[in-house]
């Protein structure tokens, strides 16, 4: 029989496990090829929501889609792939134990997904956390309240301030979202311990001389509007110095007292990647149009970790967005078909469709098709997106049962614990094993 093995089950690996096993059943093949997905978890999670779940306003099992019962014809192994042997077909992953396993394989496709880009910023992997997993997210969602919540029982003026200052990098849509999300939850937990809201002060850095760029000057202006309106500083051309427990230095050598860091600016291919001894540009795998892998007519690619050439403009590659990766899978799983004699190839060729960005409660951004939309025109294409986007029936019905709970009633402002700072550690919560002391 022959062996299909997927890394990785991101939006990339997930579509492409759920599309070829489709394509293989369809075209009579299902009882010929053995299709493997390997990943250190057993979901697939819809990231576009983890500044919901930080925001107290979608549960954390809502955005994640299980292996188990959503890949028909799939077997799905958990497992954090650790080196490919392309010489042998084999992959070796590691399990949840610590237990070494080799898979062989005579189609391999590469789609380990992204980690957070960490700068030389001293502090910042120890004291700031990422918005890349349900782990940060809920931690992040905890850690705010608890701030709050010590806030009230603090006597210090300077340290019931710094409790109450969250500071976030990264202006893009992820870091824009984020920081009004928590805004919003900041707003119900002052609402209900008892405590101006406005008292809570939130700092959105950026490099940038623009927020949000992705979607363009005047939608920029238009999150920028909404983020000065619901009391966020957002301060350009700046970012991160170092980082200390009770405040960080910026750029520009000011000092902001704070114990809440998000880092939510830039991601980089999986760490396997650099251990393929493949060509890589921007620290990700080099493929052709086709998904292939130069030199390896057996091994495909895609997504976060993946240069894929973008064909509508030459020279330059796809950005690393849910959009992309969820495309390139259906490809993916067209052309690792047509190797094994199941149809024709095809190039990844995809016109970018827009973005839609929630900015809290009442407002949004999106970009549909080109046609720029803002406030509730906009709120409501973003919402019905991820309604649409979210690839499993009952996770829909649970999110927009999120959304309208949110019309109707307050947030729930309660700190469970589900997640500890150590869970919440860019490395923990990425799957990246840390060095063992000698």
């Amino acid at each position: 029989m022959t062996s299909v093995v997927i890394v990785g089950s991101g939006f990339t690996g997930f579509e492409t496990a759920r599309h070829l096993a489709r394509r293989l059943r369809r075209q009579g093949g299902a009882e010929a090829v053995d299709i493997t997905i390997v990943s250190p978890v057993d979901y697939m999670l819809y990231t576009p929501l983890l500044p919901d779940v930080a925001g107290g306003l979608v549960d954390a099992r809502f955005v994640t889609i299980p292996l188990a019962n959503s890949l028909r014809g799939v077997d799905a192994v958990r497992g954090r792939v650790d080196s490919v042997d392309f010489d042998a077909r084999t992959v070796t992953f590691v399990d949840p134990e610590d237990r070494s396993h080799t898979r062989s394989w005579d189609r391999l496709v590469l789609t380990p997904g992204s980690v957070t880009k960490l700068f030389d910023v001293p502090g910042l992997a120890e004291h700031a956390r990422g918005l890349k997993s349900t782990a940060e997210a809920l931690y992040l969602r905890d850690h705010v309240l608890e701030q709050l919540e010590l806030a009230k029982i603090d006597s210090d003026p300077a340290m019931i301030s710094a409790r109450r200052t969250i500071v976030v990098v990264g202006a893009s849509y992820s870091g824009t979202e984020l920081a009004l999300q928590l805004r919003a939850l900041a707003d119900a937990a002052g609402q209900q311990m008892g405590f101006d809201p406005a008292a809570v002060q939130f700092v959105l850095l950026d490099l940038a001389e623009q927020v949000m760029p992705e979607v363009g000057e005047k939608l920029g202006e238009a999150a920028q509007r909404v983020l000065r309106a619901r009391g966020v500083d957002v301060r350009l051309g700046t970012s991160l110095k170092e980082v200390h427990p009770d405040h960080v230095v910026l750029t520009d050598d000011s000092r902001i007292d704070t114990y809440t860091v998000a880092w939510v600016t830039g991601v980089t291919g999986a760490p396997l990647i650099e251990k393929l001894g493949l060509p890589t540009e921007r620290g990700r795998l080099k493929v052709d149009a086709d998904l292939q892998v130069p030199g390896h007519p057996d091994v495909f690619a895609g997504g976060d970790a993946a240069a894929v050439p973008d064909l509508t403009d030459p020279g330059s590659i796809t950005p690393p967005t849910a959009q992309h990766a969820t495309r390139q899978g259906k490809v993916l799983a067209r052309n690792v078909a047509a190797s094994l004699g199941y149809g024709t190839k095809k190039l990844y060729k995809h016109r970018n469709m827009g973005l839609v960005v929630d900015l809290g409660p009442r407002h949004a951004v999106a970009n549909p098709l080109g046609v720029q939309l803002s406030g509730f025109p906009a709120k409501a294409v973003t919402r019905a997106y991820h309604l649409y986007a979210i690839p499993r029936l009952v996770n829909r019905w649970a999110v927009s049962l999120a959304y309208l709970t949110d019309v109707f009633f307050a947030r729930s402002v309660v700190s469970i614990g589900l997640s500890s700072a150590d869970d919440a550690q860019f490395s923990a919560s990425e799957g990246i094993p840390m060095p063992k002391p000698d």
